[in-house]
């Protein structure tokens, strides 16, 4: 859908055949106790941890896993304390890429991110060398079918959206980080909750690239997406239309 990344929509395909269950479960746990360690245990107060269990539920999270990961950061006896880490580097082309990770212990996670970098003919850089090029956006995608696309662009815009798309595949709803908490609980009150609902980096400029640097990129952003401590990967690479179709086949 309009707003996707071209690796994303690579991805969404890929992820289908290839997700690994206790490795996407384990991230989800991570985030779920995070956020409720740092916030109230409460998703009505809470808004990363409800966008947290939303995105549990997706992915079939069982009941029971979500219910033991939110008691672990409410009563804090886990024995883990999770760092909240920003990665920045390029990748082959100059691409730039951000990862977020969630760890305990930033003096493995980084140099095994540096490594997959340098593996793959990236290297990883300061804190904010290529974060300039993005922006902190909230997102929200909803089935096509809660609303039709008026009705949607209506009700997102007077809770708050700076934009509004929808097609064939949902709708998505694009707002600043300040609103984002009341816009997704107007919206999730009107149309019920959203399929997905966080906080992303959006590129504001791009980076194209052929075929061969595309997969390499490719290649060392599901590596990062691979690692346990990774919980996101945000990148600005751009292809033509024919090498997407070759990529995503």
């Amino acid at each position: 859908m309009a707003g996707h990344s071209q690796f994303k929509n690579i991805m969404h395909r890929k992820g289908a055949q290839d997700a690994k269950r206790a490795k996407i479960f384990t991230k989800l746990g991570r985030e779920l106790t995070t956020a409720a360690r740092t916030g109230i245990a409460d998703p009505d107060m809470n808004p990363r941890l409800r966008a947290a269990i939303i995105a549990a539920r997706k992915e079939n999270m069982p009941k029971d896993n979500i219910e033991r990961a939110i008691k672990r950061g409410a009563g804090g006896d886990d024995g883990a304390n999770y760092e909240e880490i920003r990665y920045e580097g390029y990748g082959p082309g100059g691409v730039a890429i951000i990862v977020e990770a969630l760890t305990e212990n930033r003096n493995r996670t980084a140099p095994e991110v540096r490594a997959m970098f340098s593996k793959h003919g990236g290297a990883l850089g300061e804190t904010g060398s290529v974060s300039f090029m993005f922006e902190r956006i909230g997102r929200l995608v909803f089935k096509p079918t809660v609303a039709d696309a008026d009705g949607m662009f209506e009700a997102a815009l007077e809770a708050g959206a700076s934009d509004v798309r929808s097609d064939e595949e949902g709708h998505e709803v694009v707002c600043a980080p300040d609103d984002f908490s009341a816009l997704r609980d107007a919206l999730s009150k009107k149309f019920g909750d959203p399929e997905s609902a966080g906080l992303e980096w959006r590129p504001t400029t791009s980076a194209s690239v052929d075929e061969e640097t595309a997969r390499t990129i490719i290649k060392l952003i599901e590596a990062l997406e691979d690692h346990d401590d990774v919980q996101r990967v945000a990148s600005n690479f751009e292809v033509s239309d024919e090498v997407l179709a070759r990529l995503s086949a």
